[in-house]
């Protein structure tokens, strides 16, 4: 049988309606929703950058709108959540379930920085007493452990260690996390704080990645094996075995998309909608623009985050939003939360190549929305970008000179 072949705009709209795009925003949003959000993306990318918003809320605001953080907060971080964290991409907030199947990448990382001679094994008596304090103490943030409190060969142990300790704890799956205060993560044993159920299920590890690639391809709805093997930074080789006996088991059916230059796979339940509506200012680590070259490939979107870029050197800004209109990234933004002066900074504003004329007509009201999200009262734009003119026309406020 032949394969399928999908044009590159219904690609894009198969992997935004599996993103969840082009659905009606709810009126209200509860944990009904906030729950139904997570499970349809799988894994939310957690970044301490702050200048507008955590990006942990952000997905969720692109596909809901407006909600209540606290809410999200009580949902991933609370004491009863059904949420953990673990390098699933990079520092991500993934459903308590899902975290049997990365013993694998637990045991690897055990066994690759356990090596004589690196820092593990050269400070095996303070991973020792971590684990003591962890058992005595319970759910606990680095800083609460006291600096001298416990001494071992090398020494008194500072905070630095303590962090590094408890991090590998938390990488080789010994620690889990067990909320946050203040963003800072609170750790736990993983044999304390998981059910039963899930600190005891064992999974082999062919079948763990085998059901990470079928989540990873639920929410893409469509993609390349580079594509499926990144949302979980599965390798290339293990991902080609899970993909083929997924396509064995039809859950997924090879595809050929239109201007892509290498084979796709189709997730058995993806939907092909004939159009998408929506509107959104997508994180840089939200997963319809991670992983850059899908991004570029999928909407001709060339997108890098400017953060590390030396200020001379940005050409986008500091924290460049990626601005969906429909099914296409049409433009860029950079914002900021000035929560002192109680303003919602435009730093900056771009369109992209050939966005449409109503581009600013449509990111007025949801920069209106985005500001009272954030408990700001007015917004500024400033003079800088292709954008800023139009954009403060439709806000109705003077441009300010940047």
């Amino acid at each position: 049988m032949r394969d399928q072949t999908l044009s590159a705009a219904q690609a894009r709209r198969i992997a935004l309606t599996a993103q969840g795009f082009g659905t009606a925003v709810p009126t209200a949003v509860g944990t009904r929703q906030l729950n139904r959000a997570l499970d349809r993306l799988g894994l939310v990318q957690l970044d301490s950058v702050n200048v507008f918003e955590r990006s942990h809320y952000l997905p969720l605001f692109a596909r809901l709108g407006s909600y209540d953080r606290s809410l999200l907060d009580r949902l991933v971080f609370g004491r009863r959540s059904d949420y953990v964290e673990y390098w699933a991409h990079e520092a991500a907030i993934i459903p308590m379930e899902s975290w049997p199947l990365f013993r694998w990448r637990m045991e690897a990382n055990r066994a690759r920085y356990s090596q004589p001679g690196g820092w593990v094994a050269e400070n095996g008596p303070m991973l020792d007493w971590l684990r003591a304090e962890l058992g005595a103490r319970g759910a606990v943030a680095a800083s609460e452990i006291e600096h001298d409190s416990g001494k071992g060969a090398g020494g008194w142990w500072g905070w630095s260690e303590v962090k590094t300790g408890l991090e590998w704890l938390f990488r080789f799956g010994e620690a889990v996390s067990a909320g946050r205060s203040r963003f800072e993560r609170r750790y736990a044993l993983a044999s304390s704080a998981l059910p039963l159920a899930v600190f005891d299920r064992e999974v082999p590890p062919a079948d763990a990645i085998r059901e990470l690639l079928l989540l990873s391809a639920r929410a893409h709805g469509v993609g390349t094996l580079t594509d499926l093997a990144d949302y979980y930074r599965i390798k290339t080789e293990p991902a080609r075995a899970a993909v083929h006996d997924l396509v064995d088991a039809g859950e997924l059916q090879p595809v050929t998309v239109a201007g892509w230059n290498r084979p796709a796979f189709l997730h058995r339940d993806a939907r092909i909608p004939r159009r998408i509506e929506a509107t959104a200012l997508l994180s840089p680590f939200d997963p319809v623009v991670w992983e850059r070259k899908r991004a570029e490939r999928m909407f001709g979107f060339h997108y890098r985050i400017e953060i590390y870029t030396p200020a001379p050197k940005r050409i986008f800004g500091y924290y460049s939003l990626p601005l969906l209109v429909d099914d296409r990234l049409v433009g860029r933004v950079d914002l900021k939360s000035d929560r002192q002066n109680r303003v919602l900074r435009v730093q900056s504003s771009w369109t992209e190549v050939d966005a449409p004329p109503e581009t600013a007509a449509r990111l007025a009201p949801l920069l209106r929305e985005t500001a009272a999200w954030q408990g700001l009262e007015s917004i500024d734009v400033m003079a800088r970008g292709d954008l800023a003119g139009p954009l403060a026309a439709e806000l109705g406020v003077a441009i300010q000179n940047a």
